[in-house]
């Protein structure tokens, strides 16, 4: 069975001076160099995936701006897959399904921003095309965020997302874990 990494929307707007900053997108971005590593030194499959909003009163991931290149360690090779999405779901109307098909892959290795946003709408997708998915918990990273008046830390977002992931999805691991495995 053929395993693709798939790094979602690891790109600049998320991190320091970036239009939304995540925090913890530094560190998580350091667990995902560390599977994309693992990935090109067995020659596995990479997907980059990039989002690009075309949303009236998009805020950041505007076109033609820093914010949507692909952050440092993480940038693609020549070789490796780019899919350009517009919605949080890297599925919806992209090639991404037909890409994976015709490669034969079985089995996704799912990481990047924002946990709550588009690696849940991401995870759920796959899985719901008959993939096999792993998400590496330390190379994502979610927002703050405000519900009916009252604050979440993003560590409680993130866990939350992990945590309903983990329950029927995917396997979630750390990026060690899931280098272990491979």
């Amino acid at each position: 069975m053929s395993t693709a990494l798939v790094l979602v929307d690891i790109q600049q707007d998320y991190f320091p001076k970036g239009r939304m900053e995540v925090g913890g997108a530094v560190e998580a971005s350091r667990a995902a160099i560390k599977l994309l590593d693992h990935f090109r030194a067995k020659k596995l499959p990479v997907v980059h995936v990039q989002h690009i909003s075309t949303r009236a009163g998009a805020t950041f991931f505007l076109p033609d701006t820093e914010g949507i290149n692909f952050y440092e360690g993480v940038r693609p090779l020549a070789a490796e897959a780019v899919v350009r999405k517009h919605f949080p779901n890297s599925f919806r109307d992209t090639n991404l399904h037909e890409y994976l098909e015709s490669q034969k892959i079985k089995e996704l290795v799912i990481c990047g921003m924002m946990s709550h946003m588009c690696i849940d709408a991401t995870v759920r997708a796959a899985f719901d095309r008959g993939y096999g998915c792993i998400v590496a918990h330390d190379a994502c990273a979610a927002r703050n965020l405000v519900f009916n008046g009252i604050d979440i830390p993003a560590t409680h977002v993130h866990g939350a997302y992990m945590a309903a992931l983990g329950a029927v999805y995917a396997k979630v691991m750390s990026a060690g874990e899931i280098i272990g495995i491979l």
